[in-house]
């Protein structure tokens, strides 16, 4: 192998219903990457854990309702790989070698632990800790070259771009002495001559790459806010869009003409960036048609276009949820397909780091 194979991962916790932060910061912008390079995308399972063990049937069914969203909003099983990542027992013996490899100090960095840990954090599962040690190996596991992220992950990825590289380093030899590396494109002191992982990068784009709460513009949109209003649920009915939408926080203010005039205005900012992502435009285009407009002129128009968006999506998740067989189906086969790649690569790792295998 003379570089890495370009390929794609990304994924989405089967916690609580999707929303459209889930969808219009990760799921929509994988679409097009379908045609671009090989793609893998992952209901992770194994990180909807890491906080509590939820109800297992509510599990199993979140985990069939984000498969089914991801193939309402057009992800090809035909074209992509799709599988739960419980189903590859590669992604938590690669996260345990990464335990090793990754440092206490970068994980005591990671800022969504203290988020979400809080000061609770002595009482943190070890889990929640070394999240982003999985998250790495559900990544290096294909030895995946990009991720599309929101950039609240971002930092995530760059533990993972730490990890490939100490691993690269710490066993350098080893990996030319066994002739499977690759050829290191940019040579520097920080790499060595031949890698066996990638330095993965970010696909970090869009109008609307973190979409805030409908209710505190300062916030993320997530499904754990107690108010209901606060998102938009991909399996809301029109009704429900059109309300959230209307109840929608706001500033008393008319929307500007220039992208500047949102500075320091969350909500309008917000609610702005989520027309453009849905329009598939930019804030310029958005603010082009509604500067100068009051809210009250705006909303029905956002809430229009959010149910003509929506709509079909839902209606096909319905679909596809209300018999899961062909969701099941899918399931498997990606599986199948994931571990044809991630067993390989597997095998390699036991023998960098000299695990003696005699089967």
């Amino acid at each position: 192998m003379t570089e890495f194979q370009p390929r794609v991962f990304s994924g989405v916790q089967p916690t609580g219903n999707l929303h459209l932060g889930n969808y219009l910061g990760a799921v929509s912008r994988w679409v097009p990457l379908q045609d671009q390079m090989p793609t893998i995308f992952c209901v992770v399972d194994s990180h909807a854990i890491t906080a509590s063990f939820p109800n297992a049937q509510e599990l199993t069914d979140a985990t069939r309702e984000v498969t089914a969203a991801y193939m309402a909003a057009g992800i090809d099983p035909k074209k992509s790989i799709i599988f739960n990542q419980s189903q590859v027992r590669e992604h938590a013996e690669l996260a345990w070698i990464f335990n090793c490899v990754a440092r206490m100090g970068w994980l005591n960095r990671m800022t969504q632990f203290k988020e979400k840990a809080g000061k609770n954090k002595e009482n943190a599962s070890v889990g929640l800790f070394a999240y982003p040690n999985l998250m790495a190996a559900d990544i290096l596991a294909y030895r995946a070259t990009h991720v599309p992220v929101g950039d609240d992950q971002k930092q995530h990825l760059e533990l993972t771009r730490d990890i490939a590289a100490k691993f690269n380093n710490d066993f350098a030899e080893r990996i030319k002495e066994l002739g499977i590396g690759v050829p290191n494109p940019t040579p520097s002191p920080e790499l060595p001559e031949y890698l066996y992982f990638p330095m993965t990068e970010p696909m970090i784009a869009g109008p609307a790459t973190r979409i805030m709460s409908l209710r505190d513009g300062t916030k993320k949109m997530s499904k754990s806010d107690p108010s209901d209003l606060s998102r938009i649920n991909l399996n809301d009915d029109a009704d429900a869009i059109s309300k959230k939408i209307r109840k929608a926080k706001t500033d008393p203010d008319a929307l500007p003409s220039e992208v500047d005039g949102l500075k320091d205005r969350p909500e309008a900012d917000n609610l702005v960036g989520i027309y453009a992502a849905l329009s598939q435009s930019s804030k310029e285009a958005v603010l082009k048609d509604f500067g100068g407009q009051q809210f009250s002129a705006f909303k029905p128009a956002l809430s229009d276009l959010a149910v003509e968006k929506l709509a079909p999506m839902t209606d096909e998740m319905r679909r596809l949820t209300a018999d899961p067989t062909e969701i099941d189906k899918v399931l498997k086969a990606g599986a199948e397909q994931a571990s044809a790649i991630a067993e390989p690569v597997l095998k390699e790792v036991r023998k960098i780091i000299g695990f003696l295998d005699v089967r």
